[in-house]
């Protein structure tokens, strides 16, 4: 299939789809004309390859782990692939360390906040 048909059968835009190309998520075969074909695996793939994104990793991540996945009917199976655990972990923790400096920057922005509506609320009131 061309391209324009693995967009409309997966949702992900033309250019998304050349994406995962350039970063060797995808592998079409290139015909004559130059056109690329994709295999009926490549609709899985690019499942794949959504799922992989929505967990927060990385399309370097992506790609050593996108063939030690499959499909279970209802959600992504890892493999027993070499690096698999190690990856994920390793995503894991870089993934905690973000959300904890995001909690740490709402908890300043919370402070900043309260102080501001102290301020304005104070404005408001008649002079003595």
């Amino acid at each position: 299939m061309q391209i324009g048909a693995l967009a409309h059968r997966t949702g992900v835009s033309k250019r998304l789809l050349r994406y995962y190309e350039e970063q060797g998520l995808l592998r079409p075969v290139r015909l004559a004309n130059g056109y690329r074909e994709y295999a009926e695996s490549d609709v899985t793939a690019v499942r794949h390859i959504r799922a992989l994104l929505d967990a927060g990793l990385p399309t370097v991540v992506i790609a050593r782990l996108l063939d030690c996945v499959h499909d279970d009917g209802e959600r992504l199976v890892p493999a027993a692939c070499p690096g698999m655990v190690d990856n994920l972990r390793r995503e894991r923790r870089r993934i905690a360390a973000t959300i904890d400096r995001l909690q740490s920057s709402q908890q300043v922005l919370d402070g900043m906040l309260a102080v501001a509506l102290r301020s304005s609320a104070g404005q408001g009131e008649p002079a003595s």
